[in-house]
């Protein structure tokens, strides 16, 4: 059955969206959420390893790794990976294969389109390097569309909200690594954009989690400076120490300072940055942005007042500062898309449907099955008056996510975290998929709570076909159906001869935490794993608390945790495990699954888990 693609190749983060049967969804590229990390990780053995994996390689291979090459697309001097110079459209190639090889291995097949998005005011130079990695990639360039981020988010907003033909929407998409200012009006077939799009490469969530790392650096007082950087524990620590201060950039969202440990092999103690300290680090590179959109403004010929509304998209609009800003400083409605991550793959997806299907015609859009935000803000904000200044304590701060989301679990008493693994080809009657997932990562690394929501459309079968625009057609049907909730029944098995352990024999019930397996199986042929388990002691959590490492039996297990290997077990928190076995380097080749606690620094609790026989469903 034939499908298409939209994928949104961003600095940070990069996810894809899937059209079929007139529904968009998110396609869950990781073991955790439908983004994964824009990471291409080479090994010496030639091997290559993108996203999830590569992050996890990087602790113990830094010198391999390749992060935000985007933000490199067009610098003729190569990239150094592994001591080898690579080009960022050769890299990009990498991640763009992976993330299609996924797809299609999951999809069953190619798909019939791939539009893939790129900043708007990328010139003909950047768009044309684009194109040579989307031919490394051993895409089809009849197959591929290019379409603008600004296009992109607007198509996917105006699936959900109306969106009158000749309304005026404005775009400010903060990302992870760039900054993108678009006009855009609303036509019979899509959306034109008006004037020149202005943007500023180098702003976005890595920027704001550099601040928060220079706040700690400063608070050190050249204690980081003392450290060696080519000692394999340096690089450990040092990195753990950025994916916290990532940690607490989020939290400022929804608390007025956070606590951020600093666990080197000669300090050890905790700095604490507040919400306004935050603010005042990010408000002048906020204040450029600004800038951008009235420079957008100018070139499309329009009045700010003439702006029906400010779409905010990607994940750093998240930021309670940013909306804040924009409305105060413009003076116009801000609306924050359902979840301005996805926003943009979305769109793209819609995209590739469209002109690949109706080739000389326009049909009205599919359903957009839009995953909610963790707390979904309303689809307008009231306009502020303009205002000289703002109060250094009025707004939040958060990352690529937005505001933190409440991961915890209640901890009186064990609980029992049964696997609901999402994997094999998706139905095509399957209309949303519920799944709650946290993501680790850097730049702008979220934590989300993906809950899809489908918004009706009319059908393509009940509209004529129409004249293609020279813009980017997107004929949304005029009036959009109320919204409903939808969520994946979970996912039955035949009974099988699966081996269950009784945890009280076979666990330690006196350990302070302690984790028990109590069923473990292969699934999807042998490729991933499920597995059911029992807790109790503590609220798991990898940011700063106790948590789970999941590992196979062909490691001891001292090797479960560090200073060893940092590929040959995977860090678990959640309410459901799904794990590929190339999720970590010890579960190829073992027959048991292991389950451990481990600290906050990644170090296993000896004897708080168990191994269990890993049996085919």
């Amino acid at each position: 059955m034939s499908y298409y693609v939209g994928i949104d190749l961003g600095t940070t983060f990069s996810g894809a969206a899937v059209s079929r049967d007139g529904t968009v969804t998110m396609f869950n590229l990781g073991s955790r959420s439908a983004a994964v990390p824009s990471v291409v990780l080479l090994r010496a053995d030639e091997q290559v390893l993108t996203g999830e994996a590569a992050v996890r390689r990087a602790l113990t291979e830094p010198e391999r790794v390749a992060r935000e090459f985007k933000r490199r697309l067009g610098d003729t001097t190569p990239i150094l990976v592994g001591g080898s110079p690579y080009s960022a459209e050769a890299l990009s190639a990498r991640l763009l294969r992976s993330v299609l090889d996924e797809i299609r291995t999951r999809e069953g097949g190619d798909p019939e389109a791939v539009a893939v998005t790129h900043p708007a005011n990328w010139g003909p130079y950047k768009v044309d390097l684009l194109r040579q990695a989307l031919r490394l990639a051993d895409l089809d360039p009849e197959r591929v569309i290019l379409v603008s981020e600004p296009e992109a988010a607007a198509i996917s907003y105006a699936s959900t909200e109306r969106v009158e033909p000749g309304q005026i929407v404005a775009v400010y998409d903060l990302g992870g690594g760039t900054f993108d200012a678009a006009v855009l009006r609303r036509t019979d077939t899509g959306f034109e954009i008006l004037g020149r799009p202005e943007g500023i490469e180098r702003l976005g969530g890595i920027d704001f989690d550099m601040a928060v790392f220079g706040h700690v650096q400063r608070a050190l007082g050249g204690a980081l400076e003392e450290l060696d950087p080519e000692d394999s524990a340096v690089q450990a620590a040092v990195a753990r120490l950025r994916q916290d201060c990532v940690e607490a950039k989020e939290a400022l969202s929804s608390d007025t300072d956070a606590a951020i440990p600093v666990m080197l092999p000669t300090v050890q103690t905790e700095v604490r940055i507040t919400r306004a300290e935050f603010e005042a680090l990010i408000r002048p590179s906020l204040a450029d942005s600004l800038d951008a959109m009235r420079r957008a403004f100018r070139s499309a010929g329009v009045e700010v007042e003439d702006v029906d509304r400010i779409l905010l998209v990607g994940g750093s609009s998240r930021i309670p500062l940013v909306a804040q800003l924009v409305a105060s400083e413009l003076g116009r409605p801000v609306a924050l898309d359902s979840h301005p991550k996805h926003a943009v793959a979305l769109g793209a997806a819609v995209v590739a449907a469209q002109k690949a299907s109706f080739p000389s015609g326009t049909t009205p859009g599919p359903e957009v099955v839009v995953p909610a935000a963790p707390e979904p803000a309303p689809a307008a904000v009231p306009a502020a008056p303009p205002v000289a200044a703002v109060s250094p304590t009025s707004g939040g701060s958060g990352g690529s996510s937005g505001g933190g989301q409440d991961r915890s679990v209640s901890s009186s008493g064990g609980g029992r975290w049964r696997v609901a693994l999402i994997g094999g080809v998706a139905a095509a009657a399957i209309a949303a998929i519920v799944i709650g997932v946290v993501a680790l990562g850097g730049g702008s690394n979220d934590s989300t709570s993906d809950v899809t929501t489908t918004v009706a459309t009319a059908s393509p079968d009940t509209a004529a076909a129409a004249q293609v625009s020279t813009t980017v057609a997107t004929t949304l049907a005029p009036t959009i159906a109320p919204s409903t909730t939808t969520t994946r029944p979970p996912i039955t098995t035949a009974p099988t001869t699966t081996t269950t352990i009784d945890p009280e024999s076979e666990c330690d019930e006196m350990q302070p935490q302690r984790a028990c397996l109590t069923d473990a199986r292969l699934v999807d042929g042998g490729t991933r794993i499920e597995a059911v388990y029992d807790w109790s002691g503590f609220t798991p959590n990898v940011s700063g608390g106790y948590h789970f490492h999941f590992y196979g039996n062909s490691i001891d297990e001292a090797e479960a945790g560090l200073p060893a290997d940092p590929t040959g077990w995977v860090v678990w928190d959640l309410e459901t495990f799904e794990a590929s076995l190339s999720d970590a380097s010890s579960f190829a080749g073992s027959s048991h699954l292991c389950v451990l606690v481990a600290t906050p620094e990644h170090s296993i609790l000896p004897g708080t888990g168990n191994c269990l026989r890993l049996e085919r469903a």
